[in-house]
């Protein structure tokens, strides 16, 4: 649906919608779940978490009920595939860095990852089976992918876009009890659920919703407050102007827009998602016809995020929020 190329396993958007992971964005089910205190935590974005001595004594094999079914792994995985840029931050960010052999070549983050010239979008399965791993890790087109690596006995665990923080919540700890790393995954969501709720309590309270447009390129195409990056923003009184489109919820969440409705609804803040893909910024953004008379425009309510961290749900959402966040502190 977006008009360039959109081959995105890991992005926050339906698939008709997803484009290149590094430069994406637009955020299954949820669960209420049980975590340990957030103090022993490694910090969300960065490789941490205990030695991978530390968890092996989780009892294998062990049976994931995951997006693609009931998942078997049936020894703690030693070379791991992430098929997934999400998945890769996941894993690193819960101790389970050195059992990762190879990364998609999408996996830009963190910097120390395994890439490679493997593809998420169009896996090789000949590529794949070359690094002989015992697990691989997946976003997009799981049950192809398991069925097609089942002759090789290699399990495949489905990672897709999660609707909202529960889901997001439970890949972690569907991931922990796969790789051996189940307790770094309560702590880094019990860190993550603390630092989400830091954050919204620093937000400025309003008499009535701020109101944005988030752009996911520059054809237009938006989210709607019931999406993930939407749920996300409303943590900080946010509401999306693109709630009211026609077509909006036939889109899944995620309409295009047109340059007049954008106009017309006259938003206090605009959110780009498409500043390293498309090269926007406050500067284009102003030259557009008639947008330099926005509000957002004039008051320079801008707010430029990184594509990557804002079409990966793993643990460096805490920096999209802190990045909205700061922007609407200074625009009070």
């Amino acid at each position: 649906m977006i008009r360039r190329v959109l081959p995105a396993p890991s992005r926050l958007l339906p698939a008709p919608l997803r484009r290149v992971i590094t430069p994406a964005l637009a955020l299954a089910a949820a669960a209420g779940l049980a975590v340990a205190a957030a103090g022993c935590a490694s910090s969300p974005g960065t490789p941490g978490g205990a030695s991978p001595a530390a968890s092996a004594g989780r009892a294998f094999p062990v049976t994931i009920a995951a997006a693609n079914g009931r998942v078997t792994v049936e020894r703690r995985p030693a070379a791991i595939i992430s098929l997934s840029p999400t998945a890769t931050e996941m894993l690193y960010a819960i101790g389970a860095g050195s059992q990762v052999r190879a990364v998609d070549a999408d996996s830009d983050y963190p910097p120390g990852a395994p890439r490679t010239k493997l593809s998420g979008l169009t896996p090789n399965i000949e590529a794949i089976v070359a690094y002989k791993p015992d697990l691989v890790v997946v976003s997009y087109d799981a049950a192809t992918l398991a069925k097609r690596l089942a002759a090789f006995s290699v399990p495949v665990l489905d990672l897709p876009a999660p609707p909202n923080l529960g889901g997001e919540y439970a890949e972690f700890l569907q991931l922990g009890e796969a790789t051996g790393h189940l307790a770094q995954a309560r702590r880094e969501v019990a860190s993550l659920r603390a630092q989400i709720a830091r954050i919204a309590a620093a937000a400025p309270r309003h008499s009535r919703p701020i109101t944005y447009y988030y752009e996911l390129d520059q054809t237009c195409y938006s989210v709607t407050s019931d999406t993930f990056v939407g749920k996300l923003l409303s943590l900080l009184g946010m509401k999306s102007i693109a709630d009211a489109a026609k077509g909006a919820a036939a889109a899944g969440g995620y309409p295009q827009l047109s340059a007049e409705y954008i106009l017309k609804a006259n938003p206090d803040y605009i959110i780009l998602a498409d500043t390293i893909c498309c090269h926007q910024s406050a500067a284009t953004v102003a030259r557009r016809p008639g947008w330099a008379s926005l509000t957002a425009v004039r008051t320079g309510h801008v707010i430029a995020l990184n594509d990557d961290i804002a079409s990966r749900w793993g643990p460096r959402i805490v920096d999209l929020l802190r990045t909205v966040l700061a922007a609407i502190r200074r625009g009070r």
